[in-house]
């Protein structure tokens, strides 16, 4: 590859760089995004598979033609879920490389030193997952398609409400090593359930790789709740669920975006029966685009001679992403050509400033004044190992 630099990949991002970026003579002739990809660290569950969403894209775009006459193509940095490496990666897509823009970077904590990166090198930015508020408020190059945790749990009371979920009580457990989790234990969670005019009872703190729960649990059933607001990773849950069960909690646990795993319910089994959480996709809605997806990505993933997964809504909003940079390049009449290169990255981040009721696969999505996408949020139950829907709240 041209540009090694160092480059960490995934096998699957080896995939989309096979398929996609090309050679240092090639992609002179092709529109070059670069993708911080986090297939490893905290969040891996969640991130592993948005390469497939991207690749998928990516296809689709070609297929119909490309952008403003040209193919577009994808080259990628493995940022391992690691601040500095987000910051490492972004450096060279603007620096090193002909980059338009950037997909990612996946979380919170990544976003809190890319995006000033970003912004001092005039290149876009866009998460697929960063949901702490007003992240990207601050700068101008900065994009996030994750919508702000507290715009989530304040619809999720809403549907507690309405359906007649016990909500008498609850209490907060949240990780204090990850960014966007202490925001959520710390901040949006306590602000969001005395919102709801729901007593807050207690708050348990512990680390993401903590192997024994057992003293925070004991500390949350002093004061059993109808309801335990989790700020988490995926993985924690795991140990959580299956802690509070074996120590007799009779409630639910409340999740975000930080849980909004596909195969959570299944991996929790019996002892997250009844978790409910918000998302801002759901593959089992039946229309002909959602379908269209979900087939198009399990057969990516059997192809590859991997475990066949549901995407989930990272997967969904990787591949809006690609979408909304394509868009932007169009209306911007992009080019590529080199000399043009700073001016044409400021008209891609002012089209998708511009982006309001965007046909996005998730549905019609707009960009507000802070640089977040606003759209449709599920609210989910787990069951029989499997997200059900519950309620849907446009937006």
């Amino acid at each position: 590859m041209a540009f090694d630099l160092g480059f960490r990949r995934s096998c699957v991002v080896a995939a989309i760089l096979a398929l996609g970026a090309a050679p240092a003579a090639a992609q002179q002739q092709d529109l070059l995004l670069g993708y911080l990809a986090a297939t490893t660290g905290p969040f891996s569950a969640l991130a592993k598979r948005n390469a497939v969403a991207v690749e998928i894209a990516v296809e689709d775009i070609n297929a119909a033609g490309g952008i403003n006459g040209k193919k577009l193509a994808v080259t990628s940095f493995d940022t391992g879920g690691k601040p500095e490496q987000a910051v490492t990666g972004v450096t060279r897509f603007a620096q090193d490389m002909p980059a338009l823009a950037v997909i990612g970077p996946f979380s919170t904590s990544e976003c809190r030193v890319s995006f000033p990166t970003g912004e001092r090198l005039g290149i876009s930015q866009m998460s697929m997952a960063s949901s702490a508020p007003k992240v990207a408020a601050p700068f101008t190059f900065a994009f996030r398609n994750a919508t702000d945790e507290a715009y989530t749990y304040e619809r999720l009371f809403k549907t507690l409400k309405a359906k007649g979920y016990a909500h008498g009580s609850a209490s907060i457990a949240y990780a204090t090593d990850d960014s966007v989790s202490q925001t959520l234990g710390t901040k949006v969670l306590p602000e969001a359930i005395k919102n709801a005019g729901v007593p807050l009872e207690e708050t348990v703190s512990f680390r993401v790789a903590a192997f024994d729960l057992a003293p925070q649990v004991s500390q949350l059933l002093q004061k059993p709740t109808d309801l335990i607001a989790v700020g988490t990773p995926p993985e924690p849950m795991l140990k959580l669920s299956a802690e509070l069960r074996r120590q007799g909690h009779k409630g639910r646990m409340l999740g975000g975006s930080t849980t909004a795993d596909a195969e959570l319910p299944a991996r929790m089994g019996a002892n997250g029966e009844g978790t409910v959480i918000t998302a801002t996709f759901f593959s089992g809605m039946p229309d002909e685009r959602t379908q269209k997806f979900v087939k198009a990505f399990e057969a990516k993933l059997k192809a590859k001679g991997e475990q066949v997964f549901e995407p989930n809504q990272f997967d969904a909003a990787t591949y809006d992403i690609v979408m909304m940079y394509a868009t932007a390049m169009k209306n911007a009449k992009v080019t590529g050509d080199p000399s043009k290169l700073a001016a044409e990255r400021a008209a891609i981040r002012d089209e998708v400033r511009k982006l309001k009721d965007f046909p996005a696969l998730v549905g019609p999505l707009s960009i507000n004044s802070e640089g977040d996408a606003i759209k449709t949020i599920y609210v989910l139950e787990a069951k029989n190992g499997r997200w059900e829907l519950v309620d849907t709240h446009k937006n």
